[in-house]
């Protein structure tokens, strides 16, 4: 008997088992794809470590996953079940379409892989989608409940028919179901604010010298977003307090040896992930603008890897990208201190002294929070950092 344990890394304060892709009796073959397992941040697959025969369950779908705990039980001797072939299980569908609507079957020739995981056929029943129509990323094209999500969120869905219909009104009536993601989201909210102590303070930022430089690197074909120049800013101004990039332990403050900057990206109504730009401190803004970039397109492609959101020792919440003006988001991870929002930019009317007089302007701000874990830093490393921050912002250099 072969066992299958959870990975000893995962990424996320808890993982749960979101769906079995083989039953008991299944052949498989090694590096099948076995289990989903799903965290705050995100979904993977756990694979056969060898071939054989599916024997035991042991974590069933929706039971908590805790690194190193047993999974399953591979017997590379038992028979595999009707239907099934040595090592290669037969490409069945799992889901039964309304009568006349598309088949969920691969298009001929691909070898596209059909069976489904529970959670990807309830998946497809409420949101009235056709798997065929859907392009899988997981192995051998097997489309996965990520991909579900992504054509949930881009409208890319086609309807199977009248029972979608019905089921969508009566979802309209009843509310929306929680999904895991959401779920843990709400565990983890409630724990950040009981387990530590939020302080924010509000500090508000000139960005004329970034815009300046922005448009002057635009005009070279060199674009960047505000963004990367927020993640540049932070990391020099942990140079005036290093604690803002350390986190809480029970014996002392540990100080992070490398400033590894977290950027919360939104995936619409599934939530946020936030993935991790390592050893920001040593990066140029260019640098920084192309690890972003990357980050952002895979985030929302649902390919992020488990090091791409791990690890980090500082999070940005950019939330006026989608109009918020302030707010002071919430320090979910348990090994960080602090966390920047930044509001949207805006232009505003602002007093300025100029050649010894005062001048009424017109600048585009925004409002910037530092929220802080209050056992770790106190206000005057807070606002030490924010007034660094904004300077590095409003003396940005010409382009």
């Amino acid at each position: 008997m072969i066992e299958v344990r959870v990975p000893d890394e995962q990424e996320g304060t808890k993982a749960v088992v979101r769906a079995w892709l083989k039953q008991i009796g299944d052949a498989v073959a090694e590096n099948d794809p076995l289990v989903e397992l799903e965290t705050d941040k995100v979904t993977q697959e756990v694979s056969a470590p060898a071939a054989g025969v599916l024997a035991e369950i042991v974590l069933n779908t929706d039971a908590e996953a805790v690194p190193g705990a047993l999974l399953a039980r591979i017997s590379t001797s038992a028979p595999a079940k009707a239907g099934v072939q040595e090592g290669k299980p037969v490409a069945t569908s799992s889901v039964e379409a309304p009568s006349g609507a598309p088949g969920p079957g691969p298009a001929p020739g691909t070898g596209v892989e059909t069976r489904l995981s529970p959670s990807v056929r309830r998946a497809c029943l409420q949101h009235g989608i056709d798997p065929a129509r859907i392009d899988g990323t997981g192995r051998n094209g097997r489309v996965t409940r990520e991909d579900i999500d992504r054509a949930v969120a881009s409208a890319t869905v086609v309807s199977v028919g009248e029972l979608a219909t019905a089921h969508r009104q009566q979802l309209s009536r009843q509310g929306i179901p929680h999904d895991r993601m959401r779920l843990t989201i709400a565990e983890n909210m409630v724990r950040a604010v009981t387990d530590q102590p939020h302080v924010t303070a509000v500090f508000e930022a000139d960005f004329s010298a970034v815009a300046a430089h922005k448009a002057a690197l635009a005009a070279r074909g060199v674009k960047l977003s505000y963004t990367a120049y927020i993640v540049k800013a932070a990391a020099e101004a942990m140079a005036v307090a290093p604690a803002i990039n350390g986190r809480w332990e029970k014996d002392g403050i540990a100080i992070s040896a490398t400033i590894d900057i977290g950027v919360g990206t939104a995936l619409g109504e599934k939530g946020l992930v936030v993935p991790v730009v390592k050893d920001a401190g040593s990066l140029s803004l260019e640098q920084i603008g192309a690890r972003l970039d990357d980050l952002t397109r895979r985030a929302r492609e649902g390919k992020l890897e488990r090091s791409d959101v791990s690890g980090g020792s500082f999070t940005i919440s950019n939330h006026g990208v989608s109009g918020s003006l302030l707010a002071a988001p919430i320090i979910l991870h348990q090994g960080q201190a602090a966390i920047l929002g930044v509001g949207k930019l805006e232009k505003r009317v602002v007093v300025r002294e100029i050649g010894g007089q005062d001048a009424i302007l017109v600048r585009p701000m925004a409002y910037v929070t530092l929220t802080i874990d209050h056992r770790v830093v106190d206000g005057h490393q807070t606002n030490a950092w924010l007034t660094r921050f904004v300077e590095i912002l409003e003396s940005w250099p010409s382009a």
